[in-house]
């Protein structure tokens, strides 16, 4: 069977009729298509097209194959089907005296500008964009790694008012070059039941769509065909919403902020956001719903509600760098990620292991680039890395904190970005969120110890001198260690926090960093707001010899905070509230 293969095969070698008389060397213009992915990490390549019997082949072939043999495979499936269609009809099987040979089409390869693919070429560097495929009469266009949809999801809560943004996953296509068609519901005349599926589309064609009011009560769908930069665009898929759009809340607490936040800041300035935003895994408990937040809504603490609320309060803010804390891996990787990608921001995200939630750090795309990140976890980093041995031994005098200190999950995210306008200026961007008991100051105290120490060797040793941004949730008042530990380089082995636990969880010793930081946005009177608890817990602090404060975004007024007793609540995603400022370099 090989022989007669490679026979079929060779007879068409130096063909003149490789393409039609009168083409100009030039496949004709309505061709079959032939899909081709190819991606270098991968040992095969897959190749996908539609026999002229109407049956689909999808091949996997090893990308070092020399071609003759991926054609000769083709020859037997495409002989095979013309096989089974031949039986079905009495007069092909009464004409067919030599019905295997006749089967076997001739299968050649010709490149884009119509010579003879050598069979000896491997699979890799003949399967290339452009090149025409003959499978007898048969002509198929090679498309090579195609612009494709490999996820296409639209949020399960739609509010009037709210931006909606779909989550777009793509290979061989950037969602940036995908096109958007939304549609809404044909809204039944007379109020009654639609007698059939109807769809209008709307005037939008972007990748986020916010409904109007008009849109409540009907469900949307969206049309995306996936593209890359190169104007090739692939088969377009569409999406219908799980239920429709909802009435909004009215007016947020965020609204009257995003009234100075409605530009980016320019080149010069940098727009920080630091935000715990109340992990689901949390807000979503018994505790939650009866002990912790009692007065919220119900439907208000769910996940969908709050990311409607997140997302647009997010977006509005217009920032450069966003570093939030109480991230849960799907709120990230399904919802905020892809939102804010749609705005113009790259997000990079650090588990918690044991909590399922993190921290997350994005950055303006067209402002900055990612030089490096260097993560870690407080525990791990505090025994294995040789830079935190003298603290380790010190800890090590006090086994009951250091076993407390050793059992956290708390994280460190560190970024490195550089200007993309400005290439010489970096920053060393630094995310936490540091150990919540009200009684572990101690633990907190060890913990933005190993923190400093780690920003030191980032922004010191390995970027020399390139100014800090620390955000975070601290979980410190401005009276406590850790926030004096920061602001002034140091802390006695005498100050009260080393005895935050009682006498018997004494830890003593003396801490200093080399930084001059800021609280960007002073101290305000609170940051989290809860029925049986408000303070300043959270921080912007800032390197105040490279970098100045230029405005600082008021936050919401007590009023507002209040208005439905506490937070989180109706109007307001999360118990803590968004610092923003604006900074600008030296």
């Amino acid at each position: 069977m090989w022989r007669r293969l490679r026979s079929a095969l060779r007879s068409l070698r130096g063909s003149p009729a490789a393409l039609p008389a009168g083409s100009g060397g030039r496949p004709p213009a309505a061709m079959e298509r032939a899909v081709v992915r190819c991606v270098p990490s991968e040992p095969k390549l897959s190749l996908r097209f539609v026999l002229p019997d109407g049956s689909a082949r999808h091949m996997q072939r090893d990308q070092a194959e020399p071609l003759g043999r991926a054609l000769a495979r083709i020859a037997t499936n495409a002989a095979k089907g013309h096989g089974k269609a031949s039986k079905k009809s009495k007069k092909a099987r009464a004409e067919g005296g030599a019905e295997g040979e006749a089967a076997v089409p001739a299968v050649r390869l010709f490149s884009r500008d119509g010579a003879a693919v050598a069979e000896e070429v491997p699979n890799a560097a003949a399967w290339l964009d452009g090149a025409v495929l003959h499978i007898g009469d048969a002509r198929y266009r090679v498309e090579r790694n195609p612009p494709a949809l490999t996820e296409l999801r639209l949020p399960r809560s739609l509010l009037a008012g709210f931006p909606v943004c779909p989550k777009v996953s793509a290979e061989f296509a950037a969602p940036q070059h995908c096109l958007f068609r939304w549609f809404r519901e044909q809204r039944p005349a007379g109020g009654g039941d639609a007698a059939g599926e109807a769809w209008v589309e709307t005037a939008a064609a972007e990748r986020v769509f916010t409904p109007s009011n008009a849109l409540v009560g009907l469900r949307l769908k969206l049309r995306c065909t996936p593209g890359d930069g190169e104007q090739r665009y692939g088969p377009a898929r569409e999406v219908e919403s799980s239920g429709p759009v909802e009435a909004g809340p009215g007016a947020c607490t965020f609204d009257a902020r995003h009234l100075y936040t409605k530009k980016v800041c320019g080149h010069g300035s940098v727009r920080a956001v630091s935000y715990n935003i109340l992990a689901d895994t949390y807000a979503q408990t018994e505790f939650s719903r009866t002990v912790l937040y009692p007065y919220c809504a119900p439907y208000a603490l769910e996940i969908d509600y709050r990311q409607n609320l997140l997302k647009k309060e997010l977006a509005g803010y217009s920032a450069d760098l966003i570093c939030l804390q109480e991230v849960d891996k799907s709120v990230f990787v399904d919802s905020l990620a892809p939102a804010l990608d749609a705005f113009g921001l790259e997000g990079l995200f650090k588990i918690k292991e044991k909590q399922h939630e993190g921290l997350a750090t994005f950055y303006r795309r067209d402002k900055f680039s990612l030089l490096s990140q260097h993560d870690i976890t407080f525990s791990e980093a505090l025994l294995s890395e040789p830079l935190h041995k003298e603290l380790c031994e010190q800890l090590a005098k006090y086994p009951v904190v250091q076993e407390k200190v050793l059992q956290r999950s708390s994280v460190l995210q560190v970024s490195v970005l550089q200007s993309s306008t400005d290439p010489p200026r970096k920053l060393c961007v630094a995310n936490t969120h540091l150990y919540w008991h009200p009684k572990g100051g101690n633990i907190r105290l060890i913990q933005i110890a190993v923190a400093m120490s780690h920003i030191k060797h980032v922004a010191c040793d390995l970027y020399p001198n390139i100014p800090v941004i620390f955000c975070g949730d601290f979980n410190s008042t401005p009276s406590s260690g850790t926030y004096s530990f920061i602001s002034s380089g140091g802390i006695a082995e005498d100050h009260e926090d080393w005895v935050s636990n009682g006498e018997e969880e004494r830890c003593s010793m003396s801490l200093s960093h080399p930084f001059k930081l800021l609280s960007a946005c002073g101290e305000p009177a609170y940051t989290n707001y809860v029925g049986g608890f408000h303070g300043c817990l959270d921080y912007i602090f800032i390197d105040k010899n490279a970098l100045e404060v230029e405005q600082v975004i008021p936050l919401p007024s007590h009023e507002e905070i209040t208005t439905h007793q506490a937070l989180p609540s109706v109007s307001h995603p999360s118990d803590h509230i968004a610092l923003i400022c604006d900074l600008k370099w030296k």
